[in-house]
């Protein structure tokens, strides 16, 4: 800092700088705790499989799909996510603060518990009503990519409401999303992708269930976030009146 200012004596160039390096955190946090839940789920589901003694939900050459694709298409649009309109008047994070704060760790664990319900649930609902084991296989594939998908568009702000940050402000989500999607079609419908990754055509149907259940999981986390911020809010509400006596 000290550097900068005698290179260019700017105030506005720090300010500037400061900005843009909250940007970047903001982002790369973002990115974290998007990305934790598939781990967590995934671990989730064969940790309950296996528990449970029976055939896994998600086969080793699923989960590296499911990895591979994800990452590129949906977690690596959050880079160029604009920064929030309240970047410079939050408070400076500590210089021993962690990443991740147990509201953010709380999170990541709701996320996967649902990832891993809603995945496991669809595989045996698959099952029970006649499908094959590789067609529910591919219903807890594409339960995974679509969760991942809504949860995204909660994570382009780990506070404010989905829609409170501009629905086409960051058009390269929607880029990724339809990618994702696009993907997934082949992944579930082309022959050569179903011999490679042990896949199967499912039915609509089920890909209602899937966009139902991706859905629920988006408004858990908005419905989380917004409960989250009432007591926030009441808190400084508190204290102001707490100062005020």
């Amino acid at each position: 800092a000290a550097d900068m200012m005698l290179t260019d004596d700017n105030f506005a160039t720090v300010q500037a700088a400061v900005e843009e390096g909250r940007g970047i955190f903001d982002n790369l946090k973002k990115f974290i705790v998007w990305t934790l839940p598939t781990n967590g789920g995934e671990a989730l589901v064969v940790l309950l499989a296996v528990l449970l003694g029976i055939s896994l939900p998600l086969l080793p050459v699923h989960i590296l799909w499911v990895n591979m694709t994800t990452a590129v298409c949906l977690g690596l649009m959050l880079a160029f996510e604009p920064k929030e309109a309240d970047i410079m008047q939050r408070p400076p994070n500590g210089p021993n603060a962690a990443i991740l704060d147990s509201v953010l760790l709380w999170r990541v664990l709701l996320v996967s518990s649902l990832l891993c319900l809603a995945t496991f649930g669809l595989y045996q609902l698959e099952l029970g009503w006649g499908a094959s084991q590789t067609e529910a296989r591919t219903v807890a594939v594409t339960m995974f990519v679509i969760g991942e998908s809504f949860y995204l568009l909660s994570c382009r702000s780990l506070e404010r409401p989905v829609f409170s940050v501009g629905l086409f402000s960051n058009l390269w989500i929607w880029l990724g999303i339809g990618v994702m999607v696009l993907l997934q079609l082949m992944f579930t419908y082309l022959p050569f992708m179903n011999d490679w990754f042990q896949s199967a055509p499912i039915s609509p149907d089920a890909w209602l269930r899937v966009l139902a259940c991706g859905f629920m999981i988006m408004l858990i986390v908005e419905i989380e976030k917004l409960l989250r911020r009432s007591d926030r809010e009441r808190a400084v509400g508190n204290d102001i009146v707490i100062d005020s006596n």
